[in-house]
């Protein structure tokens, strides 16, 4: 036997009012679902409230998530290389982005817009509201830590939020990586032309 919880709202301080939608296994052992949700009331720290919650946080990967996904592939079939989940040892601490290109150090976060607060799509839970806020500020205090130890390295930093088309993201990204590669000519063209004028016979 299982259950769904397919609502829940506030009953008091302590107090939640819960529907919950339960599933068994019949004679056959094929899955049957309840047509109605029975309501519960519980307290806010019981049991079932733990267990939806580290379930929750257990289906939240910290990688391989299916907007990473998609954009990871739209860049391996644009014929782009990368490093994934690849550890940047900074002086100030150790940062991991989603998608590295470490030949010219461009490090791509694919963001969540929940877990780090879109301002577009965010959005703050209704249930145990100061453990999700603290948490919340928290990511997005992560968040613009690791951009500013990334760009005090001289790194370029770019985040996307996973509500981001495919397209528009790639985009973004192969402007990025073409930009890189142009600033890394224009550095090299004067020391290559210092070194013709120092070999040219009127040189001296």
């Amino acid at each position: 036997m299982g259950y769904e919880i397919v609502d829940e709202r506030p009953f008091s301080d302590r107090l939640v009012l819960v529907a919950v939608r339960w599933t068994f296994l019949d004679a056959n052992g094929d899955t049957l679902t309840d047509s109605n949700p029975s309501y519960l009331m519980r307290c806010e720290d019981s049991g079932l409230r733990a267990t939806v919650r580290r379930r929750n946080m257990q289906a939240n990967r910290r990688r391989d998530t299916k907007p990473e996904l998609a954009l990871r592939s739209a860049l391996h079939r644009a014929g782009f290389r990368y490093r994934v989940d690849y550890r940047i040892d900074l002086p100030g601490g150790r940062v991991r982005p989603d998608i590295v290109f470490t030949r010219k150090r461009i490090a791509v976060f694919v963001d969540g817009c929940f877990w780090h607060c879109c301002p577009e799509h965010g959005s703050r839970p209704s249930i145990n509201q100061s453990y999700w806020s603290l948490k919340l500020a928290r990511n997005v205090e992560r968040d613009a830590q690791n951009t500013k130890l990334l760009r005090e390295a001289d790194w370029t930093v770019m985040r996307i939020w996973e509500h981001e088309s495919v397209p528009s993201a790639l985009t973004r990204v192969t402007e990025a990586l073409m930009t890189c590669a142009e600033g890394k000519r224009a550095t090299r063209k004067p020391r290559m032309a210092s070194l013709f004028a120092s070999c040219s016979p009127s040189s001296g």
